[in-house]
Formats: C-alpha cells, structure tokens, sequence
C-alpha cells in the first residue's frame, strides 16, 4: 500500500484522494505492512507497539495507524492505573476476588480491539476513543 507523502494518507491510484497530490516516484511510498495489519499490531504489546507505530515512517503519517496507537496506549494506561487504584482502595480479600475479573475483562476489551482493527473497523471506547482522536 502506498502513502501520500504530504499528508499521509493511503493511495490507491495515481492520486491521493484526501490532498490530490501526485503519486509521482517520491511523492508515494510503499511499505510492507498494510494499514489494517499495523492498526491490529499497535495493540499487541501495549504501550510498547503503540509508540513503535508512532515513531516509525511512514505510519506515523497515517491517522487510520495513529488512531489505534494512541487509543493502545491510553487504553493500556488506563487499565494500569485503574488496577492500581483498586489494589490500594480495596481491602486484601476484596481484591483477590475483584483482580482476575478485572484482567480478564482488560483482555477481552484487548482481543476485540485487535479483532476490530485487523477487520477494518474502528472500534472507538467510551471515554479514552475520543481522546485518540482528537490526538490524530
């Protein structure tokens, strides 16, 4: 798949459909990774794959990949400090019941995030989704 290289976004012809900028020999580049197999990859590893495809070129340029970046890392953000935050709020006993819940639903949420972004959908969450996008 090839990136428009002024804005970023994917190209299917001779023109990118977002800036109309001319896949001439620089102005587009190809990569080895198509769009919805890095956007399932950003939540592999967590905070980890997040920042790779935030860092890496040409991904970084596209908001489809950004998206699911930003949404990996503030997903997985979000987990750490609410597993936390219970541990110190709870009592000792409270928290053996509640912790396998709590990490088998993270996991669930995670593998349909994947699923989604592998399938071409975007799956935005409640409250962490709308602050990914406006990130992109």
């Amino acid at each position: 798949m090839a990136f428009c290289a002024k804005c970023g976004s994917s190209m299917e012809g001779g023109f990118c459909a977002n800036c109309g900028a001319a896949a001439a020999g620089s102005g587009a580049r190809s990569t080895g990774i198509e769009e919805h197999l890095a956007s399932a990859l950003c939540y592999v590893a967590g905070f980890v794959t997040g920042l790779l495809f935030l860092v890496l070129e040409p991904y970084n340029r596209n908001r489809t990949i950004r998206f699911h970046a930003f949404q990996s890392i503030l997903f997985n953000a979000s987990f750490i400090v609410i597993y936390f935050a219970l541990g110190i709020a709870m009592p000792f006993g409270m928290q053996f019941m509640i912790s396998p819940i709590l990490i088998l639903g993270a996991m669930a949420v995670w593998a349909l995030l994947i699923y989604k972004a592998y399938n071409k959908e975007r799956l935005v969450l409640p409250v962490i989704g709308p602050i990914a996008e406006k990130q992109v």
